[in-house]
């Protein structure tokens, strides 16, 4: 019998097994995280182009709106937020109210018909009024009866509702501007398939109040890389450490 010193047993097929298993694993994390990482920095390179091209687009010389020819092409990408003018003349008895919070606090946008000169419809979000403001009577100074020019921002519709609730036509309860509905409740036709954001140019008599658009992007993908590139770095440390101890614990220290 030999009187040497303990002997390690040698390593069976299945902790190697394990071992390789582990390693699988880590380079598919490894691999997983750097991936979504350098998809967030695509993202981020595609929002920052986005914010880019909505700021021309906001600070343009105001232009006249799609026309009924190009209504089937407008989109989300390369219309919103364009700068617009049009004339016509509301349908003030036609207005529909939806609700709305803004820096004034709860109130409702109101939404009105436009008659253009040319035969169609458009939506216009005159802008914001409060509770107590509601009722047509009560802002009778701001209801034009002549036809005006109307300056803001094209947006896109809302479909589906908001603050969580669907839209309620029959019982006069709107959450979101959701044109097409809102066309077919206010009965005219034909209408543009967005509408416009008034702009600040004051209403007489003070109400609505237009101008509230907020244009803001949430950008948060530089963050979700760092995240990222940081888990994927941590999976790397870990198995890095992982080999080292294996290694000593195999040859000695």
């Amino acid at each position: 019998m030999s009187q040497g010193g303990p002997t390690r047993a040698p390593q069976g097929p299945s902790g190697r097994g394990k071992r390789h298993l582990a390693l699988a694993a880590a380079v598919v994390l490894f691999l997983s995280f750097t991936g979504l990482a350098v998809w967030q920095l695509q993202r981020l390179a595609w929002k920052l182009d986005l914010i880019s091209r909505v700021e021309q687009r906001v600070h343009a010389a105001p232009a006249a709106p799609p026309a009924p020819g190009d209504w089937p092409h407008v989109s989300r990408a390369v219309d919103e937020y364009r700068h617009v003018r049009i004339r016509g003349r509301f349908r003030n008895d036609r207005e529909v109210l939806v609700q709305a919070v803004t820096e004034f606090g709860p109130g409702a946008w109101v939404m009105t018909p436009l008659e253009t000169d040319d035969g169609y419809g458009v939506l216009v979000n005159r802008g914001f009024v409060p509770p107590e403001k509601r009722a047509r009577p009560s802002r009778a100074a701001g209801l034009p009866d002549s036809p005006v020019d109307v300056t803001g921002l094209l947006r896109i519709t809302e479909p589906r509702g908001g603050f969580l609730r669907s839209n309620q036509p029959s019982a006069g309860r709107w959450y979101s501007r959701d044109v097409a509905e809102i066309t077919r409740s206010t009965g005219l036709g034909p209408m543009a398939p967005y509408f416009i954001d008034a702009d600040a140019t004051p209403n007489p008599g003070g109400w609505p109040r237009g101008g509230l658009t907020v244009v803001r992007f949430r950008n948060s993908h530089l963050a979700y890389a760092f995240t990222w590139f940081a888990m994927a770095g941590m999976v790397l440390a870990w198995t890095a450490w992982a080999v080292i101890e294996r290694r000593r614990s195999v040859h000695g220290r």
